[in-house]
């Protein structure tokens, strides 16, 4: 996946600046696809020059504000993007290469590493982001509410995350009974 497919659909979710993509990206794109700010006003600029989104000026308090917009050619490639393969994604987090670093270093040199304290405090964050999946499920996809084939393909990504989340609180609690034990 690419940056400009997950702005591409966010753009066609609401049309907005690049201000307000960039706090949407905070706030909820950004638990399935990260950006800085930076990166996407730089991408934004490209997709401008590849005719896959126009701008379009909105008079303000301090001047002229961009409002962007998915183009024709842009839902063309969102759609051809759609109907490709994706590729499987490996795990990639630094708590497991730190982990696997910890092992090296307890046997070969004697150097023991706290792992645990790194281990609980990532318990606590997937704890804090799971909470968030539920509510936002718990908020916009109320129990016994009618809902759309898109609000299903919503909520089967909000469950993704809730599932994603689970399992790494499964995992941490696992290998901490482990190496409580051991």
């Amino acid at each position: 996946m690419s940056l400009t497919h997950a702005i591409m659909t966010s753009l066609l979710e609401k049309p907005c600046t690049g201000a307000e993509l960039a706090r949407r990206f905070d706030k909820s794109l950004g638990y399935f696809w990260q950006a800085t700010h930076q990166q996407i006003y730089r991408e934004l600029g490209k997709m401008e020059l590849s005719g896959l989104i126009a701008a379009h000026g909105m008079p303000t308090a301090r001047g002229q504000q961009r409002q962007f917009a998915v183009l024709a050619a842009g839902r063309s490639e969102l759609a051809s993007w759609c109907a490709q393969e994706g590729a499987l994604r490996p795990i990639k987090d630094a708590l497991l290469v730190r982990m696997r670093a910890a092992a090296v270093l307890g046997a070969t040199g004697g150097d023991t590493v706290d792992i645990v304290t790194e281990m609980r405090r990532h318990m606590l964050l997937h704890g804090e982001v799971l909470a968030r999946y539920e509510a936002i499920e718990a908020h916009d996809f109320p129990a016994g509410s009618p809902r759309s084939a898109a609000d299903e393909l919503q909520l089967a990504v909000v469950r993704a995350g809730i599932a994603y989340e689970n399992s790494w609180l499964a995992w941490c609690h696992q290998a901490l009974a482990a190496l409580e034990a051991g």
